[in-house]
């Protein structure tokens, strides 16, 4: 997973909530996303531009 600036268990705001980065994958087009959860147990997949460090 090199070039990621997140892994799992990071603490992130996404463009809907605040959240836990759960999930890192990467694309047939080799972008990288994150599956990320947020309080209310719903999972979102975000590219590594949309995040930002919650903490």
């Amino acid at each position: 997973m090199s070039g990621t600036g997140f892994k799992p268990g990071d603490d992130v705001f996404t463009p809907h909530a605040r959240g836990t980065v759960i999930d890192v994958r990467a694309t047939p087009s080799g972008k990288w996303v994150f599956g990320v959860e947020d309080s209310d147990g719903a999972v979102g997949y975000f590219t590594e531009r949309a995040l930002k460090p919650a903490g």
